[in-house]
């Protein structure tokens, strides 16, 4: 095998394994999740202008 295909043929296999699950997923946690990522990059932001004052 050569690598495009190898490559062609890993990802057939991972798409079809996707498929397998029903889709039984909550559709609210992509919104907790980017919602948690968001308050943690602004509370990184909050303590790092906290650290940078000009004394």
């Amino acid at each position: 095998m050569t690598l495009p295909s190898t490559a062609h043929h890993a990802f057939a296999v991972l798409a079809s394994e996707g498929g397998e699950h029903g889709g039984d997923h909550d559709p609210v946690l992509p919104f907790i999740t980017g919602g948690g990522a968001l308050l943690a990059l602004l509370l990184l932001l909050w303590i790092t202008t906290r650290f940078n004052r000009d004394r």
